[in-house]
């Protein structure tokens, strides 16, 4: 979601230790090879090995862009008209609409494939609905949008009030947001919609969230369970720094673009391309309140506003897999 941490001190030390168990897990079950060792010799979360990711069939891709058509970008006339009228739509909240020059909503998702007429999931929208006020309005005519939302007991987050607040945006405004359909995804249960029903399912920087509650392994599943046949599972996430270990890139709010490659594909997913249409070599991934510290969290307050704003948003990776 888009909201910002609210961990800290011993909150924030207690969701660490369950990342550091949940990924050195994953590395035991031989998910994200190399990283077991790691974990116990050099520190929770250290860096994939070249060895590890070549036994994955990664070997230097989160670097090298070896696995899939890499840089990918869309040009203007892959972008549905109907999609940039919806981007381009006086509906949108005015704090939405400034921020499509660091979102690039019409390339991403032409990035993605997506067309008007599909059944396209997205898997924890923020309550600022970003997202929803471009993807609801263009598939209402002839698609379905399902907005599959968290529980409220879901760990590691106050999610208590995600559903009741988002459901009371849309019931104030069904004009502008034509026909929604709502979902639970806990990362778990892998029939969170009819399985096989879905032509894709969207994360927008959830992952982290999913890992650190032990979750990524069922979530990256119940996603390829979701998905048709040829359906396309895109992400878009916070990059971590190369060489950067899991637990460090997770406590600042990155992860991993190997790691996030790895769990899709041992799900089935097979990674077709991916894209920098969302990257910002501006961000160095040293601040000091980690991601939340640049926009459009600014984590910090007023203190250095000026350097973090010319910044920008954070650096991201942007994929697109594909289910067998």
């Amino acid at each position: 979601m888009e909201s910002g941490d609210r961990r800290d001190g011993a909150a924030r030390r207690a969701w660490l230790a369950t990342a550091a168990g949940a990924l050195g897990g994953m590395a035991a079950r031989g998910v994200v090879a190399g990283l077991g060792s790691a974990m116990t010799t050099g520190g929770a979360g250290a860096a994939l090995t070249a060895g590890g990711l070549a036994g994955l069939g990664l070997g230097g891709c989160a670097t090298t862009g070896t696995t899939g058509d890499a840089g990918v970008t869309p040009d203007a006339a892959a972008i549905d008209p109907a999609l940039q009228a919806a981007i381009d739509s006086p509906l949108r909240t005015p704090a939405n609409r400034a921020r499509d020059g660091a979102r690039h909503p019409a390339q991403t998702l032409a990035f993605f494939g997506l067309r008007a007429d599909q059944t396209v999931v997205e898997l924890w929208p923020g309550g600022g609905m970003w997202w929803t006020e471009i993807l609801a309005p263009w598939l209402a005519p002839r698609g379905r949008y399902i907005a599959a939302l968290p529980p409220a007991e879901f760990p590691g987050e106050n999610f208590a009030r995600a559903r009741p607040a988002f459901e009371a945006k849309l019931a104030a405004d069904p004009a502008r947001f034509g026909r929604v359909e709502l979902a639970q995804f806990d990362a778990l249960d892998p029939a969170f919609v009819a399985p096989g029903s879905a032509d894709a399912v969207l994360s927008f920087r959830n992952l982290h969230n999913w890992i650190v509650a032990g979750r990524g392994e069922s979530a990256l599943r119940a996603i390829a369970a979701a998905l048709r046949p040829g359906g396309v599972f895109g992400i878009e996430d916070h990059r971590a720094a190369p060489g950067a270990s899991a637990e460090a890139a997770l406590a600042a709010g990155y992860v991993r673009e190997a790691d996030v490659i790895a769990l899709a594909e041992a799900a089935g997913l097979r990674l077709a391309a991916r894209s920098e249409i969302n990257a910002n070599p501006r961000d160095g991934k040293d601040h000091p309140a980690g991601v939340w510290t640049l926009p459009p969290t600014f984590r910090l307050g007023e203190t250095d506003r000026a350097k973090y704003a010319a910044i920008g948003e954070s650096d991201r990776f942007t994929l697109r897999f594909v289910k067998a």
